[in-house]
């Protein structure tokens, strides 16, 4: 734990108990003065002014005897949260030699450190110090050599402009010479004990990429432990006061000048050369997994109470997520739906790394809990380590993505008339116009009862309409269309059927599907992008009409275009008793599929999440969206590029005036 004296001088920092990955600093001669700090600031605590001016008076007095006894010095971290150090170990699934001769070095009792020579970069940068388990190595240059390797791969990947000095070693020991036994690396790093909502509004702040969005959704407002513990790294990519406090011994405390210490085992056949030999462990990919452990990557389970910024995205199944030890666990950032990698689960190895099969993997990535020889990897930006760091705060480069677009949307509906007749409405955002293509179709539908001869109206914001009958004719002008909407590729195939292109400025629409001279039947209302690379986009779109039973109940399509951003969240909602309207849908209920026709989501009254039954009633209202009726239906779901199917259904066969409405949440 860190010393005593850590905790009485500054009271801000914690002394962690019965943790053994936990760091612990010696008695000092500086601990009695703390000591006495202390008792005598308590006694007049009561009284702060007094009581701050005592502290303060002995904790220069410490200083000072401190530095006249040659004790160590401890001083009040320049920062408000509490710290303290950390420790992993990486495995092999191979037996390892018991030594290895011609490169075991033992470890000096007082190493001279050698900081590397800074190379100026533009973003993160990784500050590297080699002690004489390095320095003194005849194979010293080809062990620098790696370590500077996987340095340069994080400064090309990330942005962060921040430095992070770790200390390198090459020993069978660790820093405060223990043995390192099986492990073939180790990395000891500084944790911070940040409260759940700075940490997690400081993680929203942060988000830079498509990815970052995508996490953030699913990180409840309402905490899931009381504090969260980012890497001293991992805090300050962040823009947390989180500053480096590991001192060479891997001991914690204020002037500490290490985020974390990697020491690569030099009992274990290394190579340090690619591509590596059968029997020989790939240094480079060792180094790499050590450094993500600076960075911030792993887990709580089996020592700490409060999470890890890593757990946040824990899984076990779509909306469920697992953080122990037990049953499935995987790393998803999108609620669950999507399992990026498994989690280990084996007892004896890290809960952080990534579940690992025998050797050879299949799969040998960075960061799996056993290394095999023979097999190297790499950290990338669409590795599992790599999009595990962006979305824990680190800011990938180059990523500013383009983000997914609803490209099309379609609703099909009984079109009755009066008030029953379908009715689209949808939003434009951005600051430019977007071409859109807008349909109504009935008589080309595959089904019976299909709406006869649809017409199609558009009304604009400043109340203007615009309308056709027949696409191929242009109500406005009289003239033909059909050449335009040819060229379009979503031309009709019914000549009764209506569509037209229009140019719409960023605002709300409505289309309203109905049938000419009041006829009635089965009608699709459809809107197109036809500009889908601009930074203009439909947000929103929605359909209400009669919602009746069997084939006729309200059926949405959605096309998610594609994107480098891999997917969007967006939100569904089925509307039906809060409409001001007679002749409501009392309780609806909604469902979506893919384009297969599997159901992936589904949900009855909104403030509970149907698939798994626990509350989504602050996620929903999170969003701005939450509906005023109990009874009305809600699903927030990531979805990846594709066609998409929303079902709206009256509960228990019940009819009447329903809508269904989609939102794309993110940008």
């Amino acid at each position: 734990m860190t010393g005593f004296a850590d905790c009485v001088i500054s009271k801000r920092v914690w002394c962690p108990k019965n943790q053994a990955s936990v760091s612990r600093v010696p008695w000092t001669p500086s601990d009695s003065y703390a000591v006495i700090s202390f008792l005598m600031a308590s006694l007049i605590e009561p009284f702060p002014p007094l009581a701050a001016f005592f502290r303060n008076s002995m904790r220069a007095i410490v200083l000072l005897l401190v530095g006249l006894t040659g004790g160590a010095v401890y001083a009040e971290m320049p920062s408000p949260y509490k710290f303290g150090a950390g420790q992993h170990s990486s495995r092999a699934d191979v037996a390892l030699p018991a030594t290895v001769p011609d490169t075991a070095v033992a470890t000096p009792a007082a190493p001279a450190d050698v900081a590397a020579p800074q190379v100026p970069t533009v973003g993160l940068t990784i500050s590297p110090t080699f002690d004489s388990t390095i320095t003194n190595n005849p194979n010293s240059a080809a062990i620098q050599s790696v370590i500077n390797q996987a340095i340069a791969k994080y400064q090309a990947l990330f942005t962060d402009p921040i430095t992070v000095s770790i200390l390198f070693r090459y020993s069978s020991t660790g820093p405060d010479g223990s043995p390192l036994g099986g492990a073939i690396a180790s990395s000891r790093f500084v944790y911070y004990t940040i409260s759940w909502n700075t940490f997690t509004n400081a993680l929203r702040a942060d988000a830079k990429t498509a990815n970052d969005n995508t996490a953030n959704a699913s990180v409840p407002s309402s905490a899931l432990t009381p504090n969260v513990l980012p890497g001293s790294a991992g805090g300050r990519a962040l823009g947390l006061n989180t500053p480096p406090a590991m001192f060479s011994n891997g001991t914690v405390g204020a002037g500490g000048q290490y985020d974390g210490i990697v020491t690569l085992n030099a009992s274990t056949p290394y190579q340090f050369t690619r591509p590596v030999s059968i029997n020989k462990f790939d240094a480079l990919r060792s180094t790499q997994h050590e450094m993500d452990e600076v960075l911030g990557l792993g887990s709580y389970i089996g020592g700490a109470t409060d999470l890890r910024p890593q757990d946040l995205f824990s899984w076990s199944s779509p909306g469920v997520r697992n953080t122990t030890n037990s049953g499935t666990r995987y790393f998803s950032i999108n609620g669950g739906q999507t399992n990026i990698v498994g989690f280990n689960q084996t007892s004896g190895l890290d809960y952080g790394d990534w579940l690992s099969g025998s050797c050879p993997q299949s799969i040998p990535y960075v960061q799996n809990a056993s290394g095999c020889p023979g097999q190297t990897s790499d950290v990338e930006a669409a590795s599992p380590e790599g999009v595990n760091l962006d979305v824990i705060g680190y800011d990938l480069a180059g990523t500013s993505a383009t983000p997914t677009q609803l490209l099309n949307i379609a609703t099909r509906l009984n079109v009755l008339t009066g008030d029953n007749v379908l009715i689209g409405g949808l939003i434009v955002t951005g600051g430019t116009s977007k071409k859109l293509m807008l349909r109504g179709v009935g008589p080309s539908l595959p089904l019976s009862g299909a709406l006869s001869d649809p017409t199609l109206e558009l009304h604009f914001p400043n109340g203007s309409v615009v309308t056709n009958n027949n696409w191929k004719i242009n109500d406005l002008t009289g003239q033909s269309q059909e050449a335009e909407l040819r060229a379009t590729g979503l031309a009709p195939t019914n000549d009764l059927e209506s569509a037209m292109v229009q140019t719409l400025a960023p605002g709300s629409y409505t289309a309203i599907v109905k049938g000419t001279n009041n006829g009635t039947g089965i009608g699709l209302v459809e809107a197109y992008d036809l500009e889908q690379g601009t930074a203009t986009k439909l947000g929103n779109i929605s359909t209400r009409g009669f919602v009746n039973s069997g084939d006729n109940v309200m059926i949405g399509g959605l096309i998610l275009g594609p994107g480098a951003s891999g997917g969007s969240r967006v939100l569904m909602r089925a509307i039906g008793p809060s409409l001001p309207i007679p002749q409501v849908l009392p309780d609806p209920t909604l469902e979506v599929r893919d384009a297969n026709g599997t159901q992936i989501g589904s949900n009855d009254n909104w403030k509970i999440n149907d698939q798994t039954g626990q509350s989504q009633e602050i996620e929903i209202r999170g969003t701005g969206l939450a509906p005023s009726n109990d009874f009305e239906s809600t699903l927030v779901i990531f979805l990846s590029p594709g066609n998409y199917t929303a079902i709206v259904a009256g509960k228990n066969g019940t009819t009447g005036v329903g809508l269904v409405e989609v939102y794309k949440l993110d940008n």
